[in-house]
């Protein structure tokens, strides 16, 4: 039987109950209703007391969070979507993100931030939030693409002494299958090479991590390798995969979902400009999405954001300078 995305979150999630307890979960219709997405579906009938129902505040949701984790405590909080997560803005990165700095005292929470678009969500519903909260010291910042990750890193979040942003991309949720997770899973903070390659390298994560392989595959017809890099987190960002890998390609593309002004892609062109300058045959380029609000209607959402054909027509650019 197949493993989804999100059935890798829930596994996760019971299996991290079932193992410690200091875990316990809190969010907005996460018990007897299983959560927006079923991500907690049965799990407050197998821990009546560890699965909790919040009000609907945000910003109470990460205060009570944080006294939680400063008290021994490990939540993990459910934000239905992660773009209402800036509601609670000002306590993940004020305090939470600072805390251990100003006290000693650390805050383990980690905070489920459902993220990115699907057809017809718009603009309220679909944004990608990683760069806000990986532009704060304190915060560590993951971003799954595969099932196996969507699990192991969620597991390895939890073990953090720090405030962690869970980012789970919802388009993933039940079109990402796999018949088995990894036994073991790569540590957070460390990139993987999805796709090995000669002629140029895509760095990217989260659900662009697919739309990459499928532009891969499209090169490949031409007679082009192009590797594809997973960052798996991008606060840590692991430029030694990054650069280890233009090495090997001489170009570079950067690639996201957010909104193309700064963020994760202008973060790895720049450092690697900085610490790669001697390897590029050509000048980084970046993809991402429109810089406009997220559309609702599905043929319009796919045009805001990179799609196969759009990274092809971007990495025949840089492969013809």
């Amino acid at each position: 039987m197949s493993v989804t995305y999100i059935d890798a979150i829930h596994r996760a999630q019971q299996e991290l109950l079932r193992e410690r307890d200091d875990v316990f979960l809190y969010g907005q219709d996460i018990g007897a209703f299983g959560g927006a997405f079923k991500a907690t579906k049965g799990l407050q009938e197998e821990f009546p007391e560890r699965v909790l129902d919040s009000p609907i505040s945000e910003d109470a949701m990460a205060g009570m969070a944080i006294g939680a984790a400063i008290s021994g405590m490990k939540p993990i909080v459910e934000m239905q979507f992660a773009d209402f997560g800036s509601i609670a803005f000002n306590q993940i990165v004020n305090y939470a993100g600072t805390h251990f700095y100003r006290t000693g005292i650390p805050v383990p929470m980690t905070v489920r931030m459902p993220c990115g678009g699907t057809p017809g969500s718009g603009p309220f519903h679909s944004q990608m939030v990683e760069t806000l909260y990986g532009h704060y010291p304190g915060v560590v910042v993951v971003t799954p693409a595969t099932v196996s990750d969507a699990y192991h890193l969620l597991k390895q979040s939890v073990e953090l002494a720090d405030p962690v942003i869970y980012c789970e991309h919802k388009f993933l949720y039940r079109w990402l299958k796999t018949e088995k997770i990894d036994d073991e899973g790569l540590p957070l903070g460390v990139a993987r090479i999805t796709r090995p390659g000669k002629h140029a390298t895509v760095v990217t994560y989260s659900a662009m991590v697919h739309e990459a392989v499928r532009a891969a595959d499209q090169m490949a017809k031409e007679g082009w390798e192009i590797e594809v890099v997973d960052l798996r987190t991008v606060k840590p960002l692991d430029m030694d995969t990054v650069i280890a890998s233009l090495a090997r390609t001489g170009r570079l593309l950067a690639l996201g979902e957010g909104f193309p002004w700064g963020g994760v892609t202008s973060e790895v062109v720049s450092r690697a400009i900085a610490d790669g300058f001697h390897l590029l045959d050509a000048p980084p380029m970046r993809l991402n999405a429109k810089d406009s609000p997220i559309p609702y209607h599905p043929d319009l959402w796919a045009a805001h954001r990179p799609t196969p054909e759009s990274i092809v027509q971007k990495l025949r650019e840089l492969l013809n300078f």
